[in-house]
């Protein structure tokens, strides 16, 4: 039998990969390789799983019907799992790509759910969802029991619609579906346009780096191993109905202290331009994760003053700086 990864070229997914190889199961890697950032880097981490027995690549848009649907023809009898990471991130991309994010994050989310149920041997379906859902929310730290009715960005309607189709799919066609709302992975193979390598690159090259909100933003920022952990348990504990759980670190950190231990890092001191708030972006995340803890023994153990010397010390080899 074999799980079914989505994103499987992405951060996160790259890492979930390497993690169920590891502990030996077989993995069907699904994505579309787009350019929304660097499609080398995405070359690179799909070149280091392609060189592992068990691992298996399908070049397909998960969007794309009848290339799913004919997936599941293929493979259907040999898929038990569904860990569903695929999608089009990015809160500010969204404001001026809407259409990107429909497509990707609805539609693709759609077809997923049609593949898992008619997929005779599944056991579960894991789908990443995102703390952006809490939206305008002032009451922290954010629980998945909190009001997730008001979103302020496409982004994060998106992914709330994923949560809210799960639900009825389980529903309907008795589906065992959980949803994982991420807060602000990071960590070494990490996204281009994320805080932690858009300060290392700006930095590097004795460049200003965009500070929003004046640097009076939180974050709670989760490091890419723990992150994976709470995948993998969430993935091998299949729940009786539809469960969401919150996978971040439990502490808000300073955006300006987050600057700091990245100075320290690269040996570099950053020139900082600091912007007002963006359209779409919170001025605060931070993860309740209560109910991980109970349900999924989900325990982060890397602080940031830890994460990114790794971050850091990964970027430069990588980018041979």
């Amino acid at each position: 039998m074999a799980i079914l990864v989505t994103g499987a070229a992405g951060f996160i997914g790259t890492h979930v990969c390497h993690a169920l190889l590891a502990r030996g199961d077989k993995v069907l890697g699904v994505d579309n390789l787009n350019d929304y950032y660097d499609v080398q880097l995405k070359h690179a981490r799909l070149g280091q799983l392609e060189r592992q027995a068990g691992f298996v690549f399908a070049k397909i848009d998960i969007a794309d019907r009848e290339a799913m649907e004919a997936f599941g023809q293929r493979y259907g009898d040999a898929i038990d799992g569904i860990i569903h990471l695929a999608a089009q991130a990015g809160v500010r991309y969204s404001v001026t790509h809407p259409y990107a994010y429909i497509e990707a994050n609805v539609m693709g989310h759609m077809v997923m759910l049609e593949l898992a149920r008619h997929l005779p041997k599944l056991r579960h379906l894991v789908y990443a969802s995102s703390s952006s859902v809490y939206g305008g929310n002032s009451k922290v730290p954010f629980a998945v029991g909190d009001p997730a009715d008001n979103p302020v960005s496409l982004y994060a309607a998106t992914k709330r619609a994923d949560e809210l189709f799960s639900q009825a799919y389980h529903h309907l066609f008795n589906i065992p579906v959980t949803g994982l709302r991420f807060f602000t992975v990071y960590g070494p193979w990490g996204r281009p346009d994320m805080a932690a390598y858009l300060f290392a690159r700006a930095m590097l090259a004795g460049e200003p780096i965009k500070v929003f909100n004046h640097g009076k933003m939180k974050r709670d920022f989760t490091y890419i191993d723990d992150a994976v952990k709470g995948v993998l348990a969430a993935y091998d504990r299949a729940p009786q109905g539809h469960k969401i759980y919150n996978i971040g670190n439990a502490h808000a950190e300073n955006l300006m202290d987050f600057i700091a231990l990245m100075e320290d890092a690269l040996g570099v001191k950053a020139k900082t331009d600091f912007q007002p708030m963006q359209p779409g972006d919170v001025a605060e995340t931070f993860a309740d994760i209560a109910e991980s803890r109970r349900d999924l023994g989900f325990t982060p153990k890397t602080a940031i003053s830890e994460g990114i010397p790794r971050f850091a010390a990964w970027y430069r080899e990588y980018h041979k700086v």
